[in-house]
């Protein structure tokens, strides 16, 4: 898949995208009070930042762990490439503990996140994740704290200084 093309963002916009950040249920009319806009105006540039795909996705973000899934490593996949990364790819995405899967560069093809209930849960995950003939070699190393989750609010504003 091609990155998408930059899309440029104004003052307004990432004003915008913090109070959704901060407060996912401000719905468009409590945005529209705390911005000093018309709610029409927040529509459209919700829309907007939607279909350009700044914004992908309204969901709510789930908290592994407070599903019962507290354990979170990252295994680095060796992998057959003769028929590319689909075949490996499909069958990772049928596991519900497999999270992300990246491809990369380095000693490695593919960098899986993967959650499990505990330790001995990991096992199975990781027996599951190399289930496939195209799977060469895994290497997985276990998340013992997470120091910085996910976040983009530092990337909006240098996205503003562009």
């Amino acid at each position: 898949m091609a990155p998408p093309s930059p899309a440029t963002i104004d003052e307004l916009d990432a004003r915008l995208i913090d109070i959704f950040s901060d407060n996912p249920d401000v719905g468009v009319l409590g945005a529209s009070r705390q911005l000093g806009v018309a709610r029409g105006t927040v529509q459209a540039r919700l829309d907007r930042l939607a279909q350009r795909g700044v914004i992908r996705s309204f969901a709510p973000t789930l908290d592994p762990a407070a599903l019962g899934f507290p354990v979170t490593a990252f295994c680095m996949l060796e992998i057959r490439q003769r028929q590319g990364h689909s075949p490996v790819v499909e069958h990772l995405s049928s596991i519900p503990e497999v999270l992300e899967i990246h491809s990369v560069t380095g000693n490695g093809d593919l960098l899986v996140r993967v959650v499990a209930r505990d330790n001995a849960d990991l096992g199975r995950v990781i027996d599951s994740v190399i289930d496939d003939v195209h799977v060469i070699r895994a290497n997985t190393a276990i998340s013992l704290v997470t120091h910085l989750e996910h976040r983009t609010a530092p990337l909006l504003a240098r996205a503003l200084e562009i």
